[in-house]
């Protein structure tokens, strides 16, 4: 008798621990495996939220079948407890580790709304954008210019811990203009002194928080510039008429602002080199426009005979080789088109009436070149403009 019932009680541990085991092979397949995800979702965590609290959101969105195995994986991996509050992208078929790594990782929201205020030549516009889900890609809700009115309605009551802040700078823009584009961004602090050294502060895109300081703001911009002047001057080609990284620059904002084509940069660079190399005169409208405005602001019409003949230290048909500062801030792939200018003889560009150039190497292809740009200007109902081409 008792050795029947050691042997069904055997029996019945066998049984459990079989069970037991299956049970913990299902949990660890099912905390690993894929989700159910099809498609992308925003997952929102509220300050103060458990894990159980996350695991029923991720149920209820469809992110996992199982908030028990959930909860027992984020214990195991000692991420229970430690989910951070904001909103986060959760990508189609994310696994529970992967889930349990996003919303545990530090940083700001990976989803939700963004307000980036982008500063261009021009003018400057906050814009309000959702992140779709699905595509994984911000989409434009409003927009609207602090300088010219109010804000739209729907940026009303627009904050939260998941609203990410960013400012935009688009390269060629003036340290003027960041300044005074600044200054109307409500969600910053502080007066700004005086304003950067013009081209000292990099084009790019800074995420910040809400009531961040404009001059730290400035100060990461600057600190970005010189970093990416310091790092390309060191692999710059040899034979270059620029003796420091501040020529570079001063060269580099030139070319900037004499093409928004990015192929078109080393291209335009060589223009300028030949011709200091040369010892001609850049004749470069830009400078002579910056000479004009001191970067307030845009001109807003061509430039005048007396402006072109002008003598100041930044009418480059008047004096010869640089002027004394750069006239905008010049993006990365400007400063690299300066420090590896194409190999060319061209000496001379004018606009193509595509948006690009046409360059030439003698002063009759140029003149050519100028008749037919006349022509497109004239069908456009365009007045000419002084100086729109170097070398004119």
């Amino acid at each position: 008798m008792w050795k029947s019932v050691a042997s069904n009680a055997l029996t019945l541990f066998i049984v459990i621990l079989v069970f037991v085991a299956g049970l913990v092979a299902w949990g660890r397949q099912t905390f690993f495996e894929p989700g159910p995800l099809t498609q992308a979702i925003c997952l929102r965590v509220d300050k103060g939220a458990s894990t159980s609290d996350v695991a029923e959101a991720l149920a209820a969105q469809g992110a996992i079948e199982n908030t028990y195995v959930f909860r027992i994986g984020a214990d195991y991996t000692e991420k229970s407890g430690r989910e951070k509050f904001g909103s986060f992208l959760i990508p189609a078929s994310a696994s529970m580790p992967q889930i349990l790594d996003i919303v545990t990782a530090g940083g700001q929201s990976t989803c939700g709304r963004e307000i980036n205020y982008q500063i261009g030549v021009a003018n400057a516009q906050m814009v309000l954008r959702d992140l779709n889900p699905a595509t994984g890609r911000f989409e434009e809700v409003a927009k609207y210019d602090p300088a010219a009115g109010e804000a739209p309605e729907a940026f009303a009551g627009v904050e939260g811990e998941d609203l990410r802040l960013r400012v935009t700078l688009a390269e060629g823009v003036t340290s003027w203009r960041v300044v005074d584009s600044l200054k109307r961004a409500d969600f910053l602090t502080g007066d700004v002194d005086k304003v950067p050294a013009e081209g000292s502060l990099a084009p790019d895109s800074y995420e910040v928080v809400e009531g961040q300081s404009r001059s730290e703001l400035l100060a990461e911009m600057a600190e970005r510039q010189t970093r990416i002047l310091a790092d390309l001057w060191v692999g710059r080609d040899e034979g270059l008429p620029y003796e420091t990284p501040e020529e570079a620059l001063v060269m580099a904002s030139i070319v900037e602002k004499e093409t928004g084509i990015a192929g078109e940069r080393p291209m335009v660079a060589s223009v300028f080199v030949n011709r200091l190399r040369d010892g001609m005169r850049l004749q470069t409208d830009p400078t002579v426009i910056y000479g004009v405005t001191k970067g307030e602001g845009v001109l807003g019409r061509g430039l005048r005979a007396s402006e072109l003949r002008a003598r100041n230290p930044y009418n480059t048909y008047v004096i010869d080789g640089l002027p004394p500062t750069p006239i905008a801030n010049p993006g990365r792939l400007s400063i690299e088109a300066t420090l590896h200018p194409a190999d060319s003889e061209y000496v001379y560009f004018v606009a193509d009436g595509t948006g690009g150039h046409v360059f030439a190497r003698t002063l009759d292809e140029h003149n050519a070149n100028v008749v037919k740009w006349r022509e497109i200007e004239r069908e456009r109902g365009q007045a000419p403009a002084g100086g729109v081409q170097t070398g004119e």
